[in-house]
């Protein structure tokens, strides 16, 4: 951290292991005389590593080098405030225009670093066919394959079905996998599900 290094004349010890300002080991010298040509260049000698044997010094310009040292700890604090837990909503009948479009914010989410939380929300008896949620969040697996992956499994929690995304670091394409389990304690897999009437699911929704 700035400010923590000893510089120039508080540097006590009598032989230091000098870099100089183009980063050339200089070898074992004297403090003195490492000093002495730091000056000279109107530079400093900044202990880097205090409990090597002797300790390392480096010959630079010790103010440049904590103002540095204080943007890039500012920048890393920038970046982790803005990183956060993005949600995107889905329904089960999505249409194709609205999922595309979902699903690009999901992966300009994940470009930028934040994690994204996926809900699938149903409705009226839609929420006894989690098969309608489960190929869903397939097509989102597979549509951010790459630049996302799955940190949290799906599940269900009440009548949502919630899956979590972080970025993927490593962004290479990876071989399908079971992306997710979902758990479904006591409700029935149904191979097809029935077209639920308009009048009803109206109904059931009011």
């Amino acid at each position: 951290m700035p400010g923590d290094h000893r510089v120039n004349d508080k540097i006590r010890v009598p032989n230091v292991r000098l870099i100089d300002h183009e980063g050339n080991q200089r070898g074992v010298v004297s403090s003195r005389e490492a000093l002495t040509l730091a000056q000279s260049l109107d530079l400093d000698l900044v202990e880097i590593a205090p409990t090597a044997d002797p300790p390392v010094c480096r010959i630079m310009d010790y103010g440049k080098f904590k103002f540095d040292e204080a943007q890039k700890a500012k920048e890393s604090r920038r970046k982790t405030a803005n990183v956060g837990v993005k949600e995107m909503k889905y329904r089960p009948k999505i249409g194709p225009g609205d999922f595309d479009t979902k699903t690009r914010l999901v992966e300009r989410f994940l470009h930028e670093g934040h994690k994204v939380k996926i809900t699938i929300m149903f409705r009226g008896r839609e929420s006894a066919y989690p098969e309608l949620g489960r190929k869903i969040l397939d097509r989102i697996v597979e549509k951010i394959e790459g630049v996302g992956r799955v940190e949290a499994a799906a599940k269900l929690d009440g009548r949502n079905m919630i899956m979590v995304l972080g970025p993927d670091k490593i962004g290479k394409p990876k071989a399908k996998t079971a992306a997710y389990e979902v758990e479904v304690a006591d409700v029935p897999v149904v191979p097809e599900v029935p077209a639920v009437e308009s009048s009803n699911e109206s109904n059931e929704e009011s």
